[in-house]
Formats: structure tokens, sequence, C-alpha cells
């Protein structure tokens, strides 16, 4: 996770040109922490204890529901927030002064390539963690 949250920061300054700290401490972007996390869980079980264990089954399922929830829940609750931060933006003169509303956290899912660029990331440190 770690790594992956070090790489959105070197990421962001090769493509964007600037220097983002903040990135290491948020949810979402390239690559995704959760799924390089849980695949390298999954990697290094399957090399410990066999593709057979019942630990490694265990990660599967646990990693394909985190996986799922990247791309699907968190990533539509990003959407939503994005689009109510639109209204509030768009309907502002409306709110009545001293109630400002907190800008919503859009980036909170990821996008496929995301997860797999996380995934792929997860097994190759899975890898080298487990053969430790």
């Amino acid at each position: 996770m770690t790594i992956a949250q070090i790489l959105k920061v070197i990421l962001i300054l090769i493509f964007e040109r600037r220097l983002d700290f903040q990135r290491i401490k948020e949810t979402g972007g390239m690559p995704s922490s959760h799924s390089a996390t849980v695949a390298a869980l999954t990697t290094t079980c399957g090399m410990l204890y066999g593709m057979a264990s019942p630990y490694f089954a265990i990660c599967i399922i646990f990693g394909s529901i985190v996986i799922h929830d990247a791309t699907g829940v968190r990533r539509a609750a990003g959407k939503h927030a994005e689009i109510l931060n639109n209204l509030v933006s768009e309907l502002s003169h409306l709110i009545v002064e001293g109630k400002n509303e907190k800008v919503l956290k859009t980036l909170l899912g990821h996008t496929y390539p995301q997860v797999f660029a996380g995934t792929v990331l997860g097994i190759i440190i899975g890898y080298f963690f487990g053969k430790s």
C-alpha cells in the first residue's frame, strides 16, 4: 500500500508537473493501493501456503470483494459527490450565508486500469516478499 501511495505522488509529479504530498493519504487514483495490497497479500499467501490452502482461498475472496468495492460502490460514490459539488456550486447563491456546505471528496474509487495496475504491482511486491 505504501509503495502504491508513493507512486501516486511520483506519477502526479511526472504527468501533471506538480508535487502533491496530500495524495499519499488519499484514496483513489493510479495505481490502486487497495488492489495492490490485496494482490500482494494473496500472492504471498499463495507462495507460502500453496494455492490449495484455505488461506489462499480466503485471500482470493477478500481480494475480490475489495477490488469490486473499489471499482463499483466507491467509484459511484465519487461520481455522486462530483455531481453534488457541482450542484452546490451552481446553487450557492441560495445557500444561507454562514451555512456553507463542505465540498465532498470525489476521488474515492478506481477505474479498471487503476485497479489492474494496482493488482499487478501487488503481485510483484507479494512475489518478492513471499520469496524471503
